[in-house]
């Protein structure tokens, strides 16, 4: 199992020079590329766990958020757009997740942005495949 990101699409302090990383933040970072569904960006920020801001459990994920844009006009990605991102940041057999929280602790500090999460610390639990 690997995380990676794309380091193509990275977005540089240059560009935005408080998103802005370059190779040696590793896999952490944020990302501009081209969306699968025609005419629309991907911005991503991607983390390995292992960046300063990873405390705690936080460590233990590996995380990518994803946004879909369109000039100023914004939207909640969609299914194409995130399996996208999966295979683009993981390998075809790692099993990442979206997660439904309790109503009680919604964040939701990026409107129309989505999260895929992989536990690093072994198996993540999941339903008989004949449910999925």
């Amino acid at each position: 199992m690997s995380f990676r990101v794309p380091e193509a699409s990275r977005i540089t302090r240059a560009a935005h020079p408080l998103m802005g990383s370059d190779r040696t933040y590793g896999n952490n970072g944020a990302f501009d590329l081209e969306s699968p569904e025609p005419g629309w960006r991907l911005l991503l920020i991607c983390s390995d766990g292992a960046d300063a801001d990873a405390v705690g459990e936080l460590a233990a994920w590996e995380h990518v958020s994803v946004h879909a844009q369109r000039g100023a006009k914004s939207r909640t990605p969609t299914w194409r757009e995130m399996a996208f991102v999966k295979g683009l940041c993981w390998e075809a057999e790692d099993r990442v997740v979206q997660f439904h929280p309790r109503q009680s602790e919604y964040v939701n500090n990026h409107p129309n942005t989505l999260h895929l999460w992989r536990w690093k610390r072994g198996e993540f639990p999941t339903p008989p495949t004949i449910a999925v």
